[in-house]
């Protein structure tokens, strides 16, 4: 199975969708569109709208009628919607879809920062990642990473997506920063204080409801130096991972400083989503993972402790 080629059907198909799935999410948050379905407790995990299910219909609809080697590849999604069983289930690649990251900010209103998510992933790496965020910037803003590239700008909807994605600069050739801008989530009741922790390292620590906007092109465009994260999910964190990586970063569990890797996950039943085990630092910047693994080497593994 030739990854490569996989990753460059993706890039082929998804661009035009993913836009309609942005247009489509910016229309169907004009109503009342929640719905229940999940109870872990933490709001911004059990936020579901109709959108997160018609955006995910979508995304595996244009898979599925795509390129005929997408099929080889299993499905994860975070949702549940979609022909999935119509894919090799026992593929060791994943494609996975997060169809609304950020709900609880999209269905609150409270922020533009929702994003459209697809990835290519194998047991060892991420091969592939597209992020739309449809409300930032005129038209919306793109993140795509392939082959080794990341680019990142804003949407032209008078040029094709694919035109437009080829017209956007590779920022990994030039990008320099300095920043110290950790993103943390998954801490539970305990986000706020262990963000302080972050700042009080000499780095600056942002808890979700006070991000400027979706983390992927923040830190593809280096005003964010990276995140902490307790047991992320594989549908939205492994961006950042393969976006640090290319940068000559990396996404390390922070109790062992081993590279993150898919073959240890864990079913989250209270989310209904797959996760990784234990907190993750993840940036481009080696001094600053060093800095966030040194600080939360000790912290809990355990995301559920009640």
């Amino acid at each position: 199975m030739d990854i490569n080629e996989i990753a460059q059907a993706l890039s082929d198909t998804l661009p035009p969708v993913v836009r309609w799935a942005g247009a489509v999410a910016k229309r169907l948050r004009h109503f009342d569109i929640a719905v229940t379905g999940k109870d872990s407790g933490n709001a911004n995990t059990d936020a579901l709208t109709l959108a997160d299910l018609s955006v995910q219909e979508l995304l595996v609809a244009a898979l599925r009628d795509g390129d005929p080697i997408l099929r080889t590849c299993r499905i994860d999604g975070e949702e549940s919607t979609g022909d999935m069983s119509l894919f090799d289930e026992t593929s060791e690649l994943a494609i996975t879809i997060d169809p609304i990251d950020g709900t609880k900010q999209y269905r609150d209103k409270s922020g533009d920062g929702y994003a459209i998510m697809v990835q290519l992933q194998s047991p060892e790496d991420v091969h592939y990642s597209l992020v739309f965020v449809p409300e930032t910037g005129e038209n919306g803003t793109w993140v795509e990473v392939i082959d080794g590239k990341i680019v990142c700008g804003e949407d032209d909807s008078s040029q094709t997506a694919k035109q437009v994605l080829a017209s956007l600069p590779t920022l990994n050739q030039s990008r320099k920063t300095d920043s110290k801008k950790i993103y943390l989530i998954g801490f539970q009741h305990r986000d706020a204080e262990c963000a302080q922790a972050v700042t009080d390292v000499g780095l600056q620590g942002f808890i979700s409801d006070q991000m400027p906007g979706s983390i992927y092109p923040l830190m593809a465009t280096g005003e964010f130096a990276g995140s902490l994260i307790h047991s992320p999910n594989i549908y939205d964190f492994p961006v950042s991972m393969q976006i640090a990586r290319i940068l000559g970063g990396d996404a390390l569990w922070v109790h062992n400083r081993e590279p993150v890797n898919f073959h240890e996950l864990w079913m989250d039943d209270r989310a209904t989503m797959l996760r990784l085990p234990g907190v993750v630092a993840c940036s481009d910047n080696p001094e600053v993972l060093d800095t966030l693994c040194e600080l939360a080497r000790d912290w809990s593994p355990i995301r559920y402790e009640d």
